[in-house]
C-alpha cells in the first residue's frame, strides 16, 4: 500500500502540495484532477522523489521513503514506473531498444551502452509491445512514430520495469480520442493484471470518470474529494474548477462504460 501523510511542498512563497494524506491500494487505479496548477503533477513527483517534500511522509507497505539516498533512492524511483505526456523516448533508437531501458537499471552498465540484452529481456520486450498493438514497429525508430504510438511505446517500458506502482503524469493530454482510449485501457489493463496501483494526472473529467475506479481532486494543493466516480457531483466540480477566469465547469456526463 502507497501512504502519503500530511506531504507537503513549497517553492519559495507558494504551497504546491499542501498537507496531503493518501492511501492507496493495490489494484486501484485513481484519477487526479484539478485545474493547471493545482499541484497534480508535483504530488506524483513527490510519490517518487523526483522532488523532495517539505513535509510530511510517503511510504510503501510500511517501509518510508523519504530517507532514501543513493541506490535504495535509485531503485525507489525504478520501482516507480513514470510516463510523462512527453513520451522521454529517444527518437533516434528503433522502438524495442526504448522498450529495454524499461530493465537497464537491473543490468551492467557496458551491455545498455553497447546495447547489449539477453535474448529473454528482448522476448519480453516484444511480448510487452504486442500487447499494445506495437509489436510490428519494433525495429522502426521512436522518432518516426505518432504520439499515440509513442505513448504505447513508453507504456511498454514502463511495463518493462516490474513497477510497483504506476505514476502517469497527464499520459493522455496531447492525444486524439482514439489513441486516449488505447492508454487509459492499457493502464486499466496494467492495474488489474498486476493488482498494482496506477495514478494518473487527468485534465479530462470525463476519461477520469470513465476509467478510474477512484477520483481525487485537487484544488491549490489540497484534496477538495477523494471517492468513487459516482459520487462526483455537479457542485463539487464547481468548486473543484472554481475560478476559471469566469468560464463554466465542466458539466457532468454520465460516462460511456470503459472496456476491461
Amino acid at each position: 500500500m502507497l501512504e502519503l501523510n500530511e506531504l507537503s511542498k513549497r517553492f519559495g512563497d507558494t504551497l504546491a502540495v499542501d498537507r496531503v494524506s493518501l492511501s492507496i491500494g493495490r489494484g486501484e487505479l485513481v484519477g487526479i484532477i484539478g485545474r493547471s496548477g493545482s499541484g497534480k503533477s508535483t504530488l506524483l513527483r513527490l510519490i517518487n522523489r523526483l522532488a523532495t517534500p517539505t513535509d510530511g511522509s510517503v511510504a510503501w507497505d510500511g517501509s518510508p521513503i523519504n530517507g532514501l539516498r543513493g541506490t535504495e533512492l535509485r531503485r525507489w524511483r525504478h520501482s516507480c514506473a513514470m510516463i510523462f505526456q512527453q513520451f522521454n523516448l529517444s527518437p533516434r533508437l528503433d522502438v524495442i531498444t526504448n522498450v529495454l531501458i524499461g530493465v537497464a537499471a537491473k543490468r551492467p552498465l557496458w551491455t545498455s551502452m553497447i546495447k547489449f540484452f539477453p535474448a529473454a529481456d528482448r522476448a519480453r520486450a516484444v511480448l510487452e509491445l504486442d500487447a499494445l498493438d506495437m509489436a510490428a514497429a519494433a525495429l522502426q525508430r521512436a522518432g518516426t512514430l505518432s504520439g499515440g504510438q509513442q505513448q504505447r511505446v513508453a507504456i511498454a517500458r514502463a511495463l518493462m520495469q516490474d513497477p510497483n506502482i504506476i505514476l502517469a503524469d497527464e499520459p493522455v493530454a496531447s492525444l486524439d480520442p482514439v489513441n486516449a482510449e488505447v492508454v487509459m485501457c492499457a493502464l486499466q489493463r496494467a492495474c488489474a493484471e498486476r493488482d498494482i496501483p496506477v495514478l494518473v494526472s487527468l485534465h479530462s473529467l470525463d476519461i477520469a470518470r470513465r476509467y478510474c475506479t477512484r477520483i481525487v481532486a485537487m484544488a491549490k494543493g489540497r484534496i477538495v474529494f477523494d471517492g468513487p466516480p459516482a459520487a462526483l457531483s455537479q457542485s463539487i466540480v464547481d468548486q473543484i474548477y472554481a475560478g476559471r477566469n469566469n468560464r463554466p465547469s465542466p458539466a457532468l456526463v454520465e460516462p460511456e462504460v470503459a472496456a476491461a
